[in-house]
């Protein structure tokens, strides 16, 4: 289609099928009005049917103010919901309201496309007399208490039958060529089932696809209804009404053919998005004219948001438990190659440990131009070829396909035997690989009538292509390809190949000699390597968990994120250039402001004797000057363009250093409403880790902080190369993101019994990180505990059990210098319960103390890992 074109007398044909411009029909279905408002309140547009509800000609109404057509209160009401509206697909809706002022009750829905308001009123169900709102949190119990994803599928389609009573109500899942299969079914007795057929892509083409993502239910409530044109058709710019959101958006005549030929006369679609893609559909079909009220609209549409996030919370379970058994046995085999030695051609010896990692009908190695195979492969000859043709794919990735004969034609002659390929590179020069082979899947696809089916015809509108007359079931018999590759198969394989890699280089660089030493090293490594990653990925955890809760996007969810990362990030540089050693203080603050305020790093002055900060102490004070920075440069002194921040330091008469930080000059400070990950960070990261001081004051002025810091991280320059008494930087309090219980959806896999494990229990947390700390402090909170105290030393938590009544604990294994385990006695001696966390991956050998059964959860932990453990603790105590 051209810019010329009109896009409301757009033709479908062949070639433009997928092109179809269905948002801008450019009418609406006849169950409601439509008026297109300008945002200085003028009337742009209005449906041709609105003298049928409000009186009032066409004519009269276009260009007039909306206060001629709705009395103030009305207007009142669709200016607050316009303000309220935050995003490019969102909309506001109110049911029940006298829209027209004549006492009959209206469902209204609004939203924002382009320059202009659309408001849609359709009459309101007053016959409606249960609250959707309850019938969803009915439907949602129901589905919890699912066992399997296919019992979920099937529950959900029950429960929408019964809520909305639609002839038949099916789940549509898409395949990853835009294809979809019937997964699940219910419908009215007599009816054709459905359940197991297969629709080719062409059934539901893109733009409808890209539709569904965006406005997540739809409503046909009469195929045979004459759609109602909107005046004027196009606007003075001659464009046409964008309807993507519209609830009452008219049908494209070759989607209500396609219903006629399958007998429907009305339905209704709610989608499920997973990830930001269209997962799936519910489509509701019915074999007489049927409109859900808008209210009940708006609550299937809850129900569809809801039925998604259980739905990825499912799909994600088992895809754990696939990587899981993955990882097992990638271990297994990683342990054996490392204590074997093996050159790239051995790894053939290896194919009892490779087949169950990548499941397949044979295996093959090519080193060095010679292949070694076992099972269903390629013959000898025709490896040198296959090999030749995986050289032009990209060095250093995995490659799959499951229909190899597709891309590479040579595979044709040997196509009885394998059609599927998984390919692990193992080396750059010569090219050597791990190949794994899948043989031929003959399947028989059930279809909904044939997929090619489609024929030109002619309409009303002149040739154009028409939907398929029949869906009686029609089998197709594909061959060819193999079965597929799954998503957990290919990050298995790729851990593979880094594994492979890594032992293989080592082996190599290593003499004989060196080699019982070399071993002795990498087991050490590969143990700390373990304990510090799963550390970093508890650490980042924590951050994206508290972060999100007041990111009003994703856009501000990721530069908070960010932010913080990245304030570890060049702690971390800044330390490691140096080989970990003490840096200056001034210089945490100066890379702090330079990153993120450059631009004003003028307004900010540092005075103070040259200091240096020891590497335990770097990170944590970056994170604290970060907050500090960036909250100044969104509420403080540094959001305007005159104020100023003084940093100052001195050395106190206990060789401590106490650091004054002090906003002036900008907008009035008011005290946060409510107490946010960041201010946490600022007041409890000096105190916790390092033992020192924190104290932040809300001035009307201007913000203030003062901090001590112990004199063991830090020491005096005896030869200063900065004098710091007036170098310019800037900073303030700190980025109020609420820390955000968890969400209900999130503890689905909780069972009624571990909901109350908690409950009014006082808690021990011994944990050296903060920001872990806090997490896991309020996740115990979350599930019922009455108070958790909080240790990060082994000497602290001794006065807590000392001082205070404990019911259970929770103890990080590495505290920094020292273990926990010294608590492990007087734990046990008082009888109370409780469970290890640790970094560290390999089996530790804990005090015989902690018993046989000690309970041990590795980080970055789970939820339900970590109360499965706490309730089995607390089992064992009780006796």
């Amino acid at each position: 289609m051209t810019v010329t074109e009109d896009p409301t007398t757009f033709s479908v044909d062949l070639t433009n099928c997928d092109r179809e411009p269905i948002h801008m029909l450019g009418a609406i279905q006849d169950f409601g009005f439509l008026l297109v408002i300008s945002f200085d309140w003028l009337i742009q547009r209005v449906s041709l049917n609105v003298a049928d509800y409000t009186g009032r000609q066409v004519d009269d109404l276009l260009g007039a103010p909306v206060s001629d057509l709705l009395g103030d209160s009305v207007i009142h009401m669709l200016r607050s919901r316009v303000q309220m509206l935050s995003a490019d697909d969102a909309s506001e809706r109110v049911f029940g309201i006298d829209f027209l002022a004549d006492g009959r009750k209206y469902d209204v829905s609004m939203h924002i496309s382009g320059a202009s308001i659309i408001v849609e009123a359709e009459p309101s169900d007053v016959g409606q007399t249960i609250s959707p709102g309850t019938l969803v949190r009915s439907m949602s119990g129901r589905l919890q208490r699912t066992r399997s994803t296919q019992d979920l599928f099937d529950e959900s389609v029950r429960q929408l039958r019964s809520v909305t009573g639609f002839d038949r109500v099916m789940l549509y899942r898409f395949n990853q060529d835009g294809a979809g299969t019937v997964v699940s079914e219910a419908l009215r007795t007599g009816l054709e089932a459905f359940k197991g057929l297969n629709y080719p892509a062409s059934d539901i083409p893109r733009q409808a696809r890209a539709l569904y993502v965006r406005n997540r239910v739809r409503t046909i409530a009469d195929i045979a209804a004459v759609p109602v044109p909107i005046e004027p058709a196009l606007d003075p710019s001659g464009e046409p009404l964008d309807l993507s959101l519209s609830v009452l958006r008219s049908v494209s005549p070759i989607h209500v053919e396609y219903l006629r030929n399958m007998g429907v006369e009305a339905s209704f679609s709610i989608s499920i998005v997973i990830d930001g893609q269209l997962w799936g559909l519910f489509a509701l079909h019915h074999y007489k004219p049927r409109r859900l009220s808008m209210e009940m609209r708006n609550a299937t549409e809850l129900f569809g948001l809801m039925i998604s996030l259980m739905i990825e919370g499912r799909l994600a379970r088992e895809q754990r438990k696939a990587e899981e058994k993955a990882r097992e046995l990638h271990d297994r085999f990683v342990g054996k190659l490392m204590s074997l030695t093996p050159s790239v051609a051995d790894l053939s010896d290896f194919a009892g440990d490779l087949q169950p990692i990548i499941p397949s009908d044979g295996f093959s190695v090519w080193a060095d131009g010679v292949a070694k195979s076992f099972g269903k492969t390629p013959p000898v000859e025709a490896m040198p070829a296959l090999a030749r043709f995986l050289n032009r794919a990209a060095a250093s990735r995995v490659y799959a396909t499951d229909e190899l004969g597709s891309v590479y034609p040579g595979a044709r002659e040997f196509g009885a035997d394998v059609a599927g390929l998984l390919a692990i590179p193992i080396s750059r020069s010569p090219r050597d690989y791990i190949m794994f082979f899948r043989q031929e899947l003959v399947q028989t696809v059930n279809w909904a009538g044939n997929p090619k089916a489609k024929e030109m015809d002619y309409g009303p509108n002149g040739p154009r292509l028409t939907p398929r007359k029949s869906f009686e079931a029609w089998q197709e018999t594909v061959r060819g390809k193999s079965l597929s590759w799954t998503e957990a198969e290919k990050k298995a394989s790729e851990a593979l190949r880094v594994s492979i890699l890594e032992v293989l280089v080592r082996f190599t660089e290593e003499t004989s000699r060196q080699q019982a030493q070399a071993q002795q090293s990498q087991e050490l490594l590969i143990a700390e390597l373990n304990h510090r990653v799963r550390n970093i990925l508890a650490l980042i955890r924590a951050l994206v968990t508290q972060s999100k809760a007041t990111a009003t996007g994703i856009d501000d969810f990721s530069k908070i994120v960010s932010g913080r990362i990245q304030a570890l990030a060049r702690a971390h540089d800044q330390i490691t250039d140096e080989r970990y050693a003490p840096q200056p203080l001034a210089d945490i603050i100066k890379t702090e402001v330079d990153a993120y305020i450059g631009a004003k790093k003028d307004r900010v002055v540092l005075s103070g004797p040259a200091l240096h900060v020891s590497a335990k102490a770097f990170s944590i004070l970056a994170l604290v000057f970060h907050e500090l920075v960036t909250n100044s440069a969104k509420y403080g002194s540094l959001s305007d363009s005159t104020g100023r921040v003084y940093v100052k330091w001195r050395i106190d008469d206990h060789d401590n250093c106490v650091l004054h930080w002090r906003e002036e000059g900008g907008p009035a400070v008011q005290r946060p409403s409510r107490r946010g990950f960041g201010t946490t960070i600022i007041e409890r990261s000096i105190p916790h880790e390092l033992g020192g001081e924190a104290e932040i004051s809300y001035k009307l002025a201007g913000f203030e902080g003062r901090f001590v810091l112990p004199a063991h991280v830090i020491e005096i320059d005896p030869h200063p190369q900065h004098d710091h008494s007036a170098t310019p930087h800037d900073g303030y309090g700190a980025d109020d993101t609420t820390n955000a219980s968890r969400r209900p959806e999130d503890r689905n896999a909780m069972t009624a019994g571990n909901a109350k494990l908690l409950e009014g229990m006082n808690a021990l947390l011994v944990e050296d990180n903060v920001i872990i700390s806090l997490d896991a402090e309020q996740l115990l909170e979350s599930h019922g505990t009455s108070t958790v105290f909080v240790a990060a030393s082994v000497s602290e938590a001794r006065r807590i059990l000392d001082e205070e009544s404990i019911d259970l604990a929770m103890l990080d294994v590495n505290l920094g210098a020292e273990t926990s385990f010294p608590l492990v006695a007087p734990l046990v001696e008082r009888g109370i319960p409780f469970v290890f966390v640790t970094g560290y991956g390999e089996k530790i050998e804990f005090p015989e103390a902690a018993g046989p059964d000690v309970e041990a959860v590795k980080k970055p932990f789970s939820e339900d890992d970590l109360l499965a453990a706490l309730k089995r603790s607390i089992e064992r105590a009780r006796g």
